[in-house]
């Protein structure tokens, strides 16, 4: 006899604002706990010292976490001159000092020449592996770690405020993989100076926004009035950028069999100019796409060859 699952079969988004001091996974749990959800995950993790959004995925909405990783996040921080750490930001030991503060017009130059596709070396103090070790593990333990440049893009980059000649507020716009720490490293290098980050806070992920956020302790409020429900989005939320592909009940029905469906002209044709350069299967001729049936997400997938595809199904009920 199988084990029988712990808590709710809940689906949906849950955008937590992250408070500082915990990690991502503790969120994650806490979330979980609270909904007494049965199956949870995050979308982009945030180190302990950072707050601001942190997409929650309950049930049916991890399967779309990987796409979510893929979209665009805002951060604002602060950039603290003069001290340089090891890890870029303020927990751990300082490294370099110098008593030079960059001017706020040196600083928008400088940022300037960041924005766009970069090759960026991810800091060391990352988790990235390095011959089946966390880049960190080794940096902590005193090892050197050399890591490889990689390809990233910041989209926007502007200079907000500099409330003292220490201190430098900036909002940035940047793809998968970007690291702030590493730019305020690069940054700091450009004006030849020292710096770290004193504080961060992603304000987006993709469709969720700080504006519309719950902290931990607004969820648990919540929970305790019995409309924790209210905070719950739901899975389509985070594809919100993908063609929606209306189909009917037969179609539906062949694609949670997992069989690929024909298109008319007419569907092909409405939703062309939608797509992007991008898919779910990873071939480069098709295009991703989200077949929709009574309001819900029945599979995401790729359109090719006059057909759709269906590479993850979802399991939700219609809405009625």
């Amino acid at each position: 006899m199988g084990r029988r699952k712990k808590g709710r079969d809940l689906s949906g988004w849950v955008v937590l604002d992250k408070d500082e001091d915990i990690t991502s996974t503790q969120c994650v749990g806490a979330v979980r706990r609270l909904l007494d959800a049965n199956k949870a995950g995050h979308a982009g993790t945030l180190d302990p010292l950072a707050s601001g959004i942190l997409p929650i995925a309950l049930g049916e909405a991890t399967k779309t976490v990987a796409w979510l990783m893929e979209a665009r996040k805002t951060y604002v921080f602060t950039i603290r001159w003069g001290v340089s750490t090891a890890s870029q930001d303020r927990e751990s030991p300082v490294t370099a000092e110098s008593a030079v503060r960059p001017a706020p017009d040196a600083i928008r130059t400088a940022l300037a020449t960041f924005v766009g596709e970069i090759d960026q070396v991810p800091p060391v103090y990352s988790a990235i592996r390095v011959d089946g070790e966390r880049a960190y593990d080794l940096a902590r333990a005193g090892e050197a770690v050399e890591l490889q440049p990689r390809k990233v893009i910041l989209h926007t980059a502007e200079l907000v405020l500099c409330p003292s000649p220490e201190l430098a507020v900036i909002r940035v716009c940047c793809g998968k993989g970007f690291y702030i720490r590493a730019l305020v490293r690069d940054l700091a290098a450009a004006l030849g100076a020292e710096g770290h980050v004193a504080a961060l806070r992603r304000t987006a992920v993709g469709p969720f926004h700080e504006d519309s956020a719950v902290t931990l302790a607004m969820l648990e409020e919540m929970c305790q009035e019995g409309d924790a429900s209210e905070c719950i989005r739901p899975v389509e939320t985070a594809l919100d950028d993908i063609p929606a592909l209306a189909i009917d009940a037969d179609c539906a029905f062949k694609l949670r069999q997992g069989r690929p469906i024909v298109l008319l002209p007419h569907q092909i044709e409405a939703i062309r100019p939608l797509f992007r350069p991008r898919t779910v299967s990873g071939e480069d001729a098709s295009r991703a796409a989200l077949a929709v049936h009574g309001g819900r997400a029945v599979a995401l997938g790729d359109v090719r060859a006059g057909k759709f595809s269906p590479v993850r199904l979802f399991h939700l009920e219609t809405e009625t």
